[in-house]
């Protein structure tokens, strides 16, 4: 259960209490009404209480957030060792493995995926992954616990709220070495799967540095300004310059690299419910960070595509 406690303020006084949990709260409209017909979920001073009731400075406003039992029946729990970042009552914060999808797919039977993982370790049917990864893609991302704080992530996605940085490696050298790529992106005709650039389709913006550089590859630091699907893949494979391994935007060498040379390396983001800064930097949560997991990889990414990229 995860439960919501305000305290009135002395200007709030004679406030709706719909006001103070839409405003104070952040608590959506729609999901409003589901909590108004939810027994118990929302108190004041302890006892339940209806959205017009009028409150008092110093009243203790309670409001339970938690997702309803199969809000996702379709998710099958599977027993799949997580690798924990950092986590709290409202996050966790993930360091996903390559070959594993995020979802169940539709035209495919998953025995394993993250959801499936999550749903087990956390003891529920419901998953709401933040920003997602492919399935051939490491590193981290962010899974809220409840629909209540994914929503709260969503409308900080993409804004300095929420800022994730990637580690890939491309063929070709990119000139100039840093830039910027505005390419909009819709889907390919008769492809459930492709992308394109098109530009009837969404505005997309990537930005990117080059770290390294060899003959014939280069590492690249990647920021994406926008989400869509296969953005990263896409716009370094209109530029020129695909992923090493990329057999949907580039070409496919297995015996270099079995999936696309990408990797989540980075992720700094506001706490949406406690506003504190979680970076993979600080010292632990006490410090909002979640620990150098990811980090550590740029070595070891560097030194393959040095090598001849094995990884």
């Amino acid at each position: 259960m995860r439960l919501l406690t305000y305290t009135v303020a002395p200007e709030q006084e004679g406030w709706p209490l719909r006001r103070l949990l839409r405003q104070e709260l952040r608590i959506s409209g729609s999901f409003l009404s589901r909590l108004k017909w939810r027994p118990g979920a929302i108190l004041l001073n302890g006892q339940p209480a209806t959205v017009a009731a009028l409150v008092r400075a110093g009243d203790t406003v309670t409001a339970d957030v938690s997702d309803l039992p199969g809000d996702n029946p379709h998710i099958r729990p599977v027993d799949y060792p997580l690798d924990i970042l950092w986590e709290d009552q409202d996050l966790l914060i993930l360091n996903k493995p390559a070959g594993i999808a995020i979802h169940p797919a539709a035209l495919t039977e998953e025995t394993v995926t993250v959801a499936g993982a999550v749903c087990r370790y956390l003891g529920q049917g419901s998953f709401h992954c933040v920003n997602r990864l492919d399935r051939g893609t490491t590193g981290v991302m962010a899974v809220a616990k409840t629909g209540y704080v994914h929503r709260l992530c969503m409308e900080q996605l993409h804004s300095g709220d929420f800022r994730r940085t990637y580690l890939a490696v491309c063929r070709g050298c990119p000139d100039p070495a840093a830039g910027s790529i505005d390419l909009p992106i819709g889907r390919e005709p008769d492809s459930l799967l492709r992308r394109r650039v098109d530009p009837a389709g969404l505005a997309a913006h990537t930005d990117y540095e080059t770290l390294w550089q060899g003959p014939d590859r280069a590492l690249l630091r990647l920021t994406p300004g926008t989400g869509r699907t296969h953005q990263l893949r896409l716009h370094l494979s209109a530029i020129g310059h695909p992923l090493l391994g990329d057999w949907l935007y580039g070409q496919e060498d297995r015996d270099l690299i079995p999936r696309p040379a990408l990797h989540s390396h980075r992720l700094e983001m506001t706490h949406p419910v406690t506003r504190r800064r979680l970076t993979p930097d600080g010292n632990g949560p006490a410090a909002g960070g979640y620990g150098p997991a990811s980090a550590g990889r740029y070595e070891q990414i560097l030194k393959n595509a040095k090598k001849g990229w094995k990884f």
